[in-house]
This record gives structure tokens, C-alpha cells and sequence, in this order.
């Protein structure tokens, strides 16, 4: 793989296998916005819940096809693949039998990195969110940033978007870093910002040396959450804190969103929970650094319309309310349920686990924290593990979640097939309910969170 990466500003061609990622498909997106010729595959295009992001990539001006179905033209300038593709997918068997020059994602990523003034938000949870809400802020004052993320900006997929990637007219870039797969050493932005570390696709161990690579790397600023007993232990010149703790106070939230005080300054925000403060905190902390005034960041926030499947309340009518979520951690589901919790009496959760790997290293944790959060009446329900191909060791079960959470005395139900959670809501769910459908990586799961929606229509 080459990894002496240098980008032209002058038209190169790229041919991304597994194009329909989220971080494959920001970064190609972006490079078509800088006037290069991007192609790509992936082998969601044969699926229905493929078709939509087919589409829209089309539309951007570039060419995609089914994995298998074509293979990168002998004139490319470089081959992009992520730690997701296998040595024996033809496009990539291709392009090394054909000495096409491959680079990883993240080495893109990295060297884009380089060429702008960026702003790179790491974190266990939340840095989807806080990207958006930077890239927002920083957009609506008129500092013309770009974006590349992991998730959909509703302002931008209402323009017929993806959502994920935005080129600015200045050099100012908003990126999300990826802990998961360990690139996120490659980067070193202009600001850094580090809102959490907890346990997630690998084990605290061998996160902390991740993140304080990434501390050392930031070039100017580091923006870390005090609150984050293992961010705050990070330490670097150039250090910028922000606490909810110390620095936030009278902190409300109903189901229309959080309000909270912050520098004498009322902001307000579509979301709940505490958890999306810490994330707004953090980004009102770059927009400050930025130059950008308090009430110029209420205003962006007041209007600030979330991003795909993060707290979205999708249905809410005859005091029943249906949320569709992200989260696939215990941080994030935990922080998810408690939000719930405040704003509904009982709140009935489903979640999909992703992966075989990532539901076997956080199920003791998973099942602690659940089972010290779930309230009498609250129920909490598991279907079986996503698995989206390649090769796994298969040896856990989304049973032993709910075996652990019951063992401790609280109310949980495995309904392996999640066609068979419908029928299962059609006769439970009654008035002051809250459904939370929680599940990463299974492009399936928007479809999913409409047909349960679709129960009370």
C-alpha cells in the first residue's frame, strides 16, 4: 500500500471500493467538490437500502457500481480502500495485480488534513455531532468551512444530499477522526478537540495511547472536556478545557430539546439529553476560538437541525413517541436511555448490536450499566448481532445481554428476528410510551425505525 501520498491540486482520479461508507463517501464527495474524478463500488448497490445513497452520489457527478461489476480503469491515479475491505474483493485484487497505486482512507484523509486549517473532533461518543454542530455554526457566521463526517447533516440531505461532505470557499475544514480502526494517529489539525474516552471498539488500554498521539499531534490548539476523567488526563500546551460540570448551569430539556446557561448566555438546542450539552459546549468552545460572538452561536444552535439518526424523534402523537438513534456503545446507549427517561414514563428500547467483536468486548459493561439504569417498568430488548460480511468469530449471542440484564432483576426480552419486534410493539406499547430504536453500521435500520413508525400512523 502506498503511504508516500502527495495530492495535486490539479485533476487526479480515484476509484474508492466501498464508496457508500460514511467516511468513504464524505472524502469522495470532497474530491469532487475540488474538481477531481472520483469512481467507485460497493456491493450495497445490489440492495434496496442501497439505492438511495446510489443516487445521490450520482448526482454529485460520480460514477458508481456494484462491487464485482467493473474494475478501476489503468489510468488511476489511486485506488482508496478502508480497514472494511478484504484482500480478495476483485476491484482491490485488481489494482494490486495491475500496480495501481492503493492508499487507505485515513492516509486521504490525512493529507487533506494537511492542506487546510482544520478542525479534527475525536471521541468515543458525540464527535459525529459536535462536527456538525462546529461545521454549522462556523457555516452560518459566514467562515465558509468544509466538512467531511460520518453523518448526515439534515440541512444538507434537505438539499438532496448525502450530507456527510460540504466544500467551503475557504481553508477552513471540520473533519471527524476514527478511533476505531487506530488513524486516528495520522491526523494532525490545526485545533484538536477531545471529547471522551471510553470503552467502544477496543479496550481502554490501547485507546489512551490513540488519543494521546492525537493530543501531540494537534498543531495549535487542544480542546479537551475537563468533565472526561481520561480526555482531561491528557495534557499538552495550548490546553482549552470545557466542563458542563463547572462552567454549564440551569440545565432543562422536554422533549422539544435542552436549554442550559453557559458564559451568563442562554443556549438552546432541538436534542435532549446532557450528553448533547457536552457536545454543544465543545463546539461553542471552537466557535469562540474561531472569533465567533455568543449570540451569533445561540442563533446557529436555536436553528440547528440534528443529523441523521441521532436523537430524531420520528413519530410522536397520542402521547406515544418513536426515537431513532445511533448509539452502539454503553456510553452512548446509556446517555440515550437516561435522556429518554426524563421526558417519558416508560421507555421500551430496542438495540442491534453491531459485529461479533464489538458486542464481546463491551457485554459485561453494557449489561452493568443497563441493568443499574432501567427503571421498573422500563423494558429493554435485544435481536440478534448485525453482521455485514468478511470474516468473524461468531461465538456470543445478543441472548447473553438479555440473560445478564434479567439475572439482575431488571425487564429484558431477545427477539432474535427484528421483524418480530412489530407485532411485539403492536400489542405492549400503550400511552406515555417512548420507543427507542438504537443500531449502528446496518444501512438497513432507517428503513427498520419506519416500519415501526408505520405501527401508528
Amino acid at each position: 500500500m502506498n503511504k508516500n501520498i502527495t495530492l495535486s491540486r490539479n485533476k487526479m482520479k480515484y476509484f474508492f471500493i466501498g464508496i457508500s461508507g460514511s467516511g468513504m463517501s464524505a472524502i469522495a464527495q470532497y474530491l469532487v467538490g475540488k474538481g477531481h474524478i472520483v469512481e467507485g463500488s460497493d456491493r450495497i448497490f445490489l440492495k434496496k437500502e442501497g439505492q438511495d445513497s446510489l443516487k445521490k452520489l450520482s448526482l454529485e457527478g460520480i460514477k458508481c457500481y456494484p462491487q464485482g461489476e467493473t474494475t478501476p480503469a489503468l489510468d488511476t491515479d489511486y485506488v482508496v480502500i478502508s480497514t472494511a475491505i478484504e484482500d480478495n474483493v476483485p476491484e482491490y485484487a485488481f489494482a494490486r495485480q495491475h500496480g495501481i497505486k492503493i492508499m487507505h482512507r485515513s492516509d486521504l484523509l490525512a493529507e487533506i488534513c494537511n492542506q487546510n486549517r482544520t478542525i479534527a473532533v475525536s471521541g468515543t461518543s458525540g464527535k459525529s455531532s459536535t462536527t456538525a454542530m462546529i461545521f454549522s455554526i462556523l457555516n452560518d457566521c459566514g467562515l465558509h468551512p468544509s466538512l467531511i463526517s460520518g453523518a448526515g447533516l439534515v440541512s444538507l440531505q434537505e438539499k438532496g444530499k448525502i450530507g456527510n461532505a460540504a466544500v467551503g470557499q475557504s481553508n477552513i475544514l471540520v473533519i471527524e477522526t476514527d478511533e476505531s480502526d487506530g488513524t486516528i494517529v495520522k491526523y494532525k489539525p490545526e485545533t484538536g478537540v477531545i471529547l471522551n474516552i471510553d470503552r467502544d471498539h477496543k479496550p481502554i488500554e490501547e485507546l489512551i495511547p490513540l488519543f494521546q498521539t492525537f493530543a501531540n499531534n494537534t498543531v495549535k490548539t487542544l480542546i479537551v472536556n475537563s468533565d472526561n476523567p481520561r480526555s482531561a488526563a491528557l495534557s499538552k500546551n495550548l490546553v482549552n478545557d470545557f466542563s458542563c460540570e463547572k462552567q454549564c448551569k440551569n440545565f432543562s430539556q422536554s422533549l422539544q430539546g435542552i436549554t442550559f446557561e453557559n458564559n451568563n448566555t442562554k443556549f438552546s438546542l432541538s436534542l435532549i439529553g446532557r450528553h448533547n450539552m457536552e457536545n454543544a459546549l465543545a463546539a461553542i468552545t471552537v466557535a469562540r476560538l474561531y472569533g465567533i460572538s455568543d449570540d451569533k452561536i445561540v442563533n446557529s444552535l436555536t436553528n440547528y437541525k440534528g443529523i441523521y439518526r441521532r436523537n430524531r424523534i420520528i413519530y410522536h402523537k397520542n402521547n406515544i413517541t418513536i426515537m431513532d438513534d445511533f448509539a452502539h456503545n454503553p456510553a452512548k446507549i446509556c446517555a440515550t436511555l437516561s435522556a429518554c427517561q426524563t421526558v417519558a414514563k416508560r421507555v421500551i428500547a430496542w438495540f442491534q448490536p453491531h459485529g461479533f467483536a464489538p458486542s464481546r468486548l463491551m457485554k459485561n459493561e453494557l449489561i452493568e450499566k443497563l441493568s443499574a439504569l432501567l427503571r421498573k417498568d422500563d423494558i429493554m430488548i435485544f435481536s440478534k448481532i448485525y453482521y455485514a460480511g468478511g470474516t468473524a468469530d461468531k461465538s456470543i449471542s445478543a441472548q447473553e445481554f438479555t440473560d445478564g440484564i434479567v439475572a439482575n432483576g431488571k425487564n429484558s426480552i431477545y427477539i432474535p428476528e427484528r421483524t418480530e419486534l412489530i407485532p411485539y410493539l403492536k400489542t405492549q406499547v400503550k400511552t406515555d410510551d417512548l420507543i427507542l430504536l438504537m443500531g449502528a453500521r446496518d444501512p438497513s435500520l432507517d428503513f427498520f425505525a419506519q416500519e415501526v413508525k408505520n405501527i401508528f400512523v
